[in-house]
């Protein structure tokens, strides 16, 4: 137990917050994972961050691997980003025209990842996602997509979809609101299966594209096999498809170019969100220059928003990547995260709970399973009752993870050798308790 919560934490505050909430919002919460379901207890109620810790209003500080789900590799209220941000805010928070903060950060990503050319800046990774598939169906003038079970993409309607029960299946809208006839376009195959891949394309001629995430980070932190990426490059020039790289977690996460840079495979098109946006609303698409030159005013296929190259995102995205561009973060980030994950697997291995902890730089994940996870059939085999006690658990030793066995967790800059250490103390003791249980 860290020594921030030498005794019980109490939650009575965040239980009344909680309360007040759901009068006025859908389950209290503005996206569904905050309210804790999975986990089967009411949401802590944050009321400040600084650094790797966070600090909810009944007083309890928790180190955070939860960062905001991704965007704040530098932990909370870095200072470049804070004051880039109130610089630019002085300066005027928006003008629906365009500023040259706007270009430094595109040039900035250019740089950054080799497959963009030309970006275009929104406001969520739903939108970027949206707008790379349009584009790649007006490029090659089909309709088809394929994407992965398992992979999220956003809350678009042609993507919100479940699987069915073939390897390679129409998709079936998973919301009421979403008509069939939409998610009839999409192809689901599971993730890490090049055969199912290869059977989609040889039964649909009319697919427009491919979208996956080359890092998996939304059914928990899932690596691609050996050659996945590449026989999906190789299957998408076969077929004259485009390839779709959501980037939104893995993006400047794993390196300073991406999943792509770290694992060699080049996409056509690339969604970035999150850390691009050094924690603002903020979100980009882009790829090569004969695919994104279609986009309006440059050619025919229309996206807009007004918000879109906000003057504060943009300033903390420049600052944020300056500081991953220009200092030893990924260094310091690659350490902490594997000691993080070494200390996960050895106090697993000593209460003898059957732990498989996964990492992708400085995403990781503890999967309740014995076994290696590849794809999402076997992310839902995992024991999530155990880790919803371990989750619990960790919560009262002073940690806050993402509370769902299916999602990533993150490490920041601000997450020292201290930090780790205790982490994997609160660790030992929470899995010992899963191990009573």
């Amino acid at each position: 137990m860290t020594q921030e919560h030498a005794t019980q934490p109490s939650f009575e505050l965040s239980r009344r917050a909680h309360e007040r909430a759901r009068k006025v919002m859908p389950g209290g919460v503005n996206s569904p994972v905050r309210a804790y379901k999975a986990v089967g207890r009411d949401p802590v109620t944050i009321r400040e961050g600084s650094g790797a810790r966070v600090v909810d209003i009944d007083g309890n500080t928790y180190f955070d691997y939860v960062g905001s789900y991704g965007p704040l590799i530098l932990g909370h209220a870095p200072a470049p980003v804070v004051e880039a941000v109130g610089a630019a805010a002085a300066r005027g928070m928006t003008f629906g025209m365009p500023t040259e903060a706007e270009t430094a950060l595109a040039e900035a990503v250019v740089e950054a990842v080799a497959g963009i050319d030309v970006v275009r800046f929104v406001n969520s990774g739903t939108e970027a996602v949206m707008s790379a598939i349009r584009l790649a169906r007006a490029a090659t003038d089909r309709p088809r997509i394929i994407k992965c079970t398992g992979c999220y993409h956003g809350h678009s309607d042609g993507l919100l979809i479940q699987a069915g029960s073939g390897a390679t299946t129409l998709g079936v809208p998973s919301s009421p609101g979403v008509p069939s006839d939409i998610t009839a376009n999409t192809l689901l195959v599971p993730y890490n299966d090049v055969d199912a891949v290869s059977a989609a394309f040889a039964a649909h001629p009319d697919v427009a594209g491919l979208v996956v995430e080359p890092i998996a980070g939304n059914m928990g932190c899932v690596l691609p096999v050996e050659g996945y990426l590449e026989a999906l490059r190789r299957l998408c020039d076969e077929h004259g498809a485009i390839l779709v790289f959501d980037e939104v977690m893995s993006g400047f996460r794993v390196a300073y170019g991406g999943a792509q840079q770290q694992l060699g495979v080049q996409a056509d098109l690339t969604c970035l969100g999150k850390i691009v946006g050094g924690g603002m609303p903020c979100a980009a698409y882009g790829g090569r220059a004969d695919l994104m030159r279609r986009m309006a005013p440059d050619g025919p296929v229309y996206q807009a928003g007004t918000l879109s190259g906000n003057p504060l995102a943009m300033a903390a995205g420049l600052a944020t990547l300056e500081v991953l561009r220009d200092t030893d973060a990924y260094e310091r980030l690659d350490a902490a995260t594997a000691a993080l994950v070494a200390g996960l697997g050895d106090a697993a291995a000593s209460a003898s709970v059957p732990v498989t902890c996964s990492r992708a730089g400085s995403m990781a994940c503890c999967f309740f399973s014995p076994r290696r996870v590849d794809n999402y059939e076997q992310a839902c085999e995992c024991d999530t009752d155990a880790f919803s006690v371990f989750f619990a658990a960790m919560l009262q030793e002073g940690v806050i993870l993402p509370p769902s066995q299916f999602e990533t967790w993150f490490v920041s800059t601000a997450h020292d050798e201290t930090c780790i250490d205790e982490t994997i103390a609160a660790a030992k003791t929470a899995f010992k308790r899963v191990a009573k249980v």
